[in-house]
């Protein structure tokens, strides 16, 4: 699997992303047996966070032979010093490593999450005793407001940013374009969320993905001209939605060409989206 570079942190991350998720609600024995399917699969990059229910347990165990090969991301939700640094240690244990390669303050999305972070006692000062204490290497945050990543990158040199980057979003929702520029013009890494969503759940739709709050992409020929769209927007890596059948996609995907889609790939996805809202919207 194509690997690309993390912004200026020197670290190189395949295309595809893990995400800790897929590992939620499995058994020990489903969680080693997927997580070395990834890593045979050319997998180097791991996403979890400690709000994806029983993830951090199911993955450590299942994620420790392989430590040494992948570079693990995580995330705290708390907005404070203690609580961020409660967190990081929980995680820490949980996934059975002396580090993390990435930590993240989560869903960043107001106003007042900026300010609560960024205040004192806020997450910040936790995030940067941690690298300090080699506990994290590199520091970074996800967002789902255009707002909230041009904040942060005003407040801090963080290394990363996780961000939804999606076709649909970005050209019929309008979402994103303003953020990407900013993650580029600082030349950091840009890591994508929502990579292959199609859009939000209607009223009485039938849920088939449960571990997604939105109507991902189910097609192999969608999913490739999706997350062939992301990864053309300067996005080092993509970690995808919690169902191995999805992850699975992607990886075959990545195996493939990963030029832009043309223009008829691209109103051919238009077209799936139809009356459906795209995930983000302006």
């Amino acid at each position: 699997m194509e690997q690309r570079l993390l912004g200026k942190t020197g670290a190189k991350l395949s295309v595809v992303g893990f995400g800790g998720i897929l590992c939620t609600d499995t058994t020990p024995e489903e969680s080693s047996r997927i997580v070395a399917e990834a890593i045979d699969a050319g997998i180097t990059y791991v996403d979890v966070a400690p709000s994806y229910g029983n993830a951090e347990e199911r993955l450590g165990p299942a994620l420790e032979p392989y430590r040494d090969k992948v570079f693990l991301a995580c995330k705290t939700g708390r907005r404070d010093k203690a609580g961020a640094n409660e967190e990081l240690h929980a995680s820490l244990r949980r996934l059975r490593t002396d580090h993390f390669d990435l930590y993240q303050l989560h869903a960043v999305t107001t106003t007042q999450d900026v300010e609560a972070i960024f205040k004192p006692g806020g997450a910040i000062e936790a995030f940067v005793e941690a690298k300090q204490a080699g506990l994290v290497r590199h520091l970074g945050f996800s967002a789902h407001s255009e707002e909230a990543v041009v904040s942060c990158l005003e407040r801090f040199a963080f290394d990363s940013a996780l961000f939804p980057t999606n076709y649909l979003c970005a050209e019929l929702g309008g979402f994103g374009h303003k953020a990407f520029a900013a993650i580029h013009q600082r030349g950091i890494g840009h890591l994508a969320l929502k990579s292959l969503g199609l859009g939000q759940v209607v009223k009485d739709e039938p849920r088939r993905w449960g571990k997604c709050w939105y109507q991902p992409l189910d097609d192999p020929a969608l999913v490739a001209i999706s997350l062939r769209w992301t990864l053309s927007q300067g996005v080092t890596a993509a970690p995808t939605p919690g169902h191995m059948e999805l992850f699975r996609m992607a990886v075959k995907a990545a195996a493939g060409d990963l030029s832009a889609p043309n223009d008829d790939e691209l109103a051919h996805l238009r077209a799936m989206l139809g009356d459906r809202p795209p995930v983000f919207h302006v």
